[in-house]
């Protein structure tokens, strides 16, 4: 080997050390940084005969397994779907309550049949009617508030489907873009990694959304998909989502009556099972909280509702109103139409006739609410019958919930555990889809940068440096050592 090719081969390892060391302390300087992908440096032997041996730097790359990666963001939709349906069911158990605690409204109907009983007791005493009176009102404000909960969540769900219709367009276009610029720069020989780990930081946020696949293509792009075969973006124009957000929400709106809809994709609605292909992701469980969950759960409301106003209306408690009239409880102030139970536990209310704040009295809770004048004080039957009503087994007349015979309490005790399994249920698949989720984050942070790992990288490189720096003053000194001799 002659000096000059020896004097290029120490120059080409100065080259490439430097380079590492350059590589190095950007993997150092962004261990910190979120969506930063390790760098590798990529080496060759350079031919003899064209540049006389040595080393030739071919460029840095990203270090990402793409099947981790990919199983990741499956992961990641799984398990931001889950967290929203996990957050959707907690709240729900949470407002119905735990029996025997102040506010469940289990509780609230205990409360109620307790006042009862204190008042068939002692019918005379207005204290004790008194007590009937708040307990009744505080059990038609509990379901009050439990239908106003679960239309809020709903609203707050349809609010969520338009959040992350925005940003998934937003974020499509910003691939777009970055797809461009990626190929620019690979063209030109630049460096694009910067601009990589950029997009892949974009289509993990995506991944929540929506589950999606990444494709790469020509020129350092890439196409995605969801996973059930939906194209989000395939070239140079992604596809476009609508939403028209449904303002708030209310027991009788479901979706496919305006104001309640549904996504479009490219212009065309999906519709029914059209939906799938959107299926997985925290936008599909948003989704599933407006148009069934919260529904369901509500139908069940409005089952317990119903059955307690039909309970106290019953023609067998109190002779002295008309059949078809409202009893103790009310909706909204008069009779229930059958055909209107939807949003019952929303205007659930207490009969003015007995409500001396709003001109009733307290003696129509003893003698009926079509009395028109007191009766003996000691009668008490009325208020037995309101006790054994509520004790009788009978079936349910709302279809929103099983058709077996209840008493009121199991009724409500029936309605609070549906809400209590489905949160068991919801936080154990969370449970699930976090595991498989952190272990392949746990995979993806082990091709991340370790600082050790890095640090000896650093100490290889200095001796290569180092030693390929000796060569360059080998060899100058035996140049040197010649020219002396001229």
């Amino acid at each position: 080997m002659s000096l000059s090719n020896a004097l290029s081969n120490a120059v080409s390892g100065i080259v490439a050390a430097s380079r590492g060391t350059e590589v190095v302390a950007s993997n150092l300087s962004n261990a910190l940084t979120p969506g930063y992908a390790r760098r590798e440096l990529q080496l060759s032997t350079r031919p003899y005969i064209a540049a006389g041996g040595g080393v030739h730097v071919d460029g840095v790359t990203r270090s990402v397994r793409t099947s981790v990666l990919a199983q990741s963001r499956i992961s990641s939709a799984e398990t931001a779907r889950a967290q929203t349906l996990a957050d959707f069911h907690k709240q729900i158990s949470d407002s119905h309550g735990v029996p025997g605690e102040p506010g469940a409204l289990a509780t609230l109907l205990s409360d109620f049949d307790v006042a009862l009983t204190a008042a068939a007791a002692r019918p005379e005493n207005e204290t004790g009617l008194s007590r009937v009176v708040t307990t009744a009102q505080s059990l038609a404000r509990g379901y009050n508030s439990l239908g106003t909960q679960l239309q809020d969540a709903r609203t707050r769900a349809d609010q969520a489907i338009a959040s992350d219709v925005r940003d998934l367009n937003e974020g499509l276009a910003r691939i777009v873009e970055l797809n461009r610029q990626i190929t620019v720069q690979l063209a030109t020989g630049d460096d694009a990694n910067a601009l990589m780990d950029s997009r892949q930081q974009i289509v993990d946020r995506l991944s929540q959304i929506v589950p999606v696949q990444e494709m790469p293509r020509d020129g350092g792009r890439i196409a995605l998909f969801t996973t059930s075969g939906g194209v989000l973006l395939d070239g140079f124009k992604p596809a476009e989502f609508d939403f028209t957000p449904s303002g708030k929400l209310g027991p009788g709106m479901s979706v496919g009556t305006p104001p309640v809809g549904v996504v479009s994709m490219n212009g065309v609605e999906l519709a029914g099972g059209k939906m799938g292909i959107l299926s997985g992701g925290r936008l599909d469980a948003n989704f599933r909280i407006r148009d069934v969950e919260a529904p369901a759960a509500q139908a069940r409301l409005d089952a317990a509702a119903r059955d307690l106003y039909e309970r106290c209306a019953d023609p067998s408690v109190d002779a002295t109103k008309p059949a078809t009239a409202a009893g103790l409880f009310t909706d909204g102030g008069g009779a229930l139409d059958p055909a209107n139970e939807a949003g019952l536990a929303q205007r659930l209310s207490f009969n003015a006739l007995a409500d001396p704040a709003k001109g009733g009295a307290l003696w129509r809770l003893r003698d009926g609410l079509g009395a028109t004048t007191s009766g003996p004080a000691g009668n008490s039957a009325l208020l037995d019958n309101l006790r054994n009503i509520l004790a009788d087994a009978r079936l349910p007349s709302s279809a929103g919930i099983s058709g077996i015979e209840r008493s009121a309490a199991v009724m409500v005790a029936d309605v609070t555990s549906t809400a209590a399994i489905q949160r068991v249920d919801a936080e154990s698949l969370l449970s699930g889809a976090s595991a498989q989720s952190n272990t392949y984050e746990t995979m993806l942070r082990q091709d991340g940068v370790d600082s050790d790992r890095e640090m000896e990288s650093l100490l290889a490189l200095e001796r290569a440096y180092a030693a390929n720096a000796k060569v360059l003053q080998t060899v100058d000194d035996m140049i040197q050592t010649i020219l002396r001799l001229t």
